[in-house]
């Protein structure tokens, strides 16, 4: 799927946004509800664990490597190594905390460098915080399918196709990038899914000396606690869940909802911009909202103008790209009104450098493998349609609700159609027996739609929902004072707010 489900997104937003302007957090706002205490949880490990050999790597964090078999299933057989980094705990310590960003196909390491922002000082006094890059991703044994140059190519296939010659341009590109996979990572691709990721979790786990787990996971980091709850759920001490992907639909079904949870973000965006005197748009949010699908139409056949540099024409795919990236994050969207202000004259420079900033994309050209990973992750952990004209039939009917974004995404997922090994999807997720688990859903999140967190928090059998009336990409530490004592007297204290607690709109 080419818009990722990640949290990671944020950080690099942040530095886009900080280099920009020196723009720093949101003042917070207030509420919450009262809680009860998770039962039959320890607070695990006083004593660090030594299963792993640390090494200092920067500052005040260490880093290791775990050793994982390649199949979980022959567990005396090839093993692989699992990137880990901790940051070791400033007060008095619980045990660790375990935190995923989400993609499929970000860096648990590179944001664990970033844990003075992802988590409180309170929850860093307590834990170690560590960071790990799941198998197939970033310092992980990582999946690798094509070179910079037929990367970009790949991410400039017109992904919403209006004739058959688009179409085929698109199979044949797809085709391209899954041999590509199989050329370089033949070996990886049957073992890259999320439940061998969280099998090696519960390894990290025991390595690090917890009896339970702790755990912060955004977006598709949800997914990846939700299945270890599965799994494993007498060793659950505290899991967040924070921008919830819901198991149970299919990629499809996913695709659709996630097309029209952009939408919604797009017009929350534009009724913001229309109120101030910068705004590139005039009359109502319906109106903005058909001049860019108009503007993304015009640009599919005559490209805008690139400043960065390279080859790239700034068409409809790195234009999407670009759109979305702000929708993430409300203190990116004054970047999102000057991108359309420039766009509208013909130049898609700050699009293309947003787009670049979703993919990972780095300024000398080169990418991270995180669109790799993404899609070997996403490929094994679920069952897509083995035709185009199943995604065709999708991308068509996706247009009635979400005429932006729905081809886009909807057509994202055709390298699945050909993927080389067979899928392990993990639907039905319930956890029973596990102790409280805490799902945080947004209200107008773009990627991780609202009614996923209410689903999944259903589907666990100790999921306790809580409900952030906001906007962006995941809820905690997105300057919800509310959501952010909720979450941090659970992580400390086990202390459970009420079921579908409501933290307010900021400001």
């Amino acid at each position: 799927m080419r818009l990722r489900r990640t949290a990671a997104a944020l950080a690099a937003l942040t530095l886009f946004t900080t280099a920009c302007s020196g723009a720093g957090a949101k003042s917070g706002d207030a509420g919450g509800s009262g809680g009860r205490p998770a039962t039959g949880a320890p607070t695990g490990s006083a004593k660090p664990g030594t299963g792993l050999a640390w090494a200092a790597c920067g500052g005040e964090f260490e880093c290791a490597k775990l050793g994982v078999p390649l199949d979980h299933d022959k567990p005396d057989g090839e093993k692989i190594e699992i990137s880990v980094i901790r940051l070791p705990a400033t007060g008095d310590r619980i045990g660790s905390i375990l935190i995923n960003p989400g993609g499929p196909g970000a860096s648990g390491v590179d944001y664990a460098r970033n844990a003075r922002s992802v988590l409180s000082d309170a929850v860093r006094a307590r834990f170690d915080v560590v960071g790990f890059d799941p198998r197939g991703v970033g310092q992980s044994s990582p999946v690798r399918c094509l070179p910079p140059d037929e990367l970009d190519a790949f991410n400039s296939l017109d992904s919403s196709p209006d004739s058959p010659a688009e179409i085929t341009a698109l199979e044949e590109g797809a085709r391209r990038y899954v041999a590509g996979c199989q050329e370089r990572s033949g070996k990886l691709l049957a073992h890259v899914g999320t439940v061998d990721a969280a099998k090696d979790m519960d390894l990290l786990r025991e390595a690090l000396g917890d009896e339970r787990l702790t755990y912060l996971g955004k977006s598709y980091g949800t997914e990846l606690g939700a299945v270890y709850a599965d799994l494993f759920p007498s060793r659950v001490r505290a899991l967040v869940l924070d921008g919830a992907v819901d198991p149970s639909l299919s990629p499809l079904e996913m695709n659709a909802t996630q097309a029209r949870g952009f939408e919604v973000a797009l017009d929350a965006f534009l009724q913001d911009c229309l109120a101030t005197a910068a705004c590139p748009f005039h009359g109502t949010v319906r109106s903005a909202h058909d001049q860019i699908v108009e503007l993304l139409r015009e640009a599919d056949q005559r490209p805008l103008t690139n400043k960065i540099g390279d080859r790239r024409q700034v068409g409809e795919p790195w234009m999407v790209l670009g759109i979305a990236t702000p929708l993430y994050d409300r203190q990116a969207w004054p970047y999102l009104r000057q991108a359309f202000a420039q766009a509208l004259k013909g130049d898609g420079t700050t699009l293309l450098r947003l787009a670049d900033v979703l993919i990972d994309r780095k300024r000398d050209g080169t990418y991270s493998n995180q669109t790799e990973a993404n899609t070997a992750i996403n490929c094994v952990d679920a069952s897509f349609p083995r035709t185009s004209s199943a995604f065709a039939t999708a991308a068509r009917e996706s247009l009635r609700d979400a005429p932006l974004f729905g081809p886009y995404i909807m057509w994202g997922g055709l390298p699945c159609a050909y993927w080389p090994v067979k899928e392990k999807p993990h639907d039905k997720i319930d956890a029973p027996g596990a102790a409280p688990i805490l799902v945080v859903g947004t209200e107008r999140d773009p990627a991780t739609p609202y009614e996923w967190a209410k689903s999944l928090a259903d589907q666990l059998s100790s999921g306790v929902l809580v409900d952030f009336d906001g906007d962006g990409h995941t809820a905690y530490r997105s300057g919800s004072t509310c959501v952010d004592r909720l979450v941090d007297d659970y992580l400390i204290n086990l202390l459970v707010p009420k079921d579908g607690v409501q933290c307010p709109k900021i400001g």
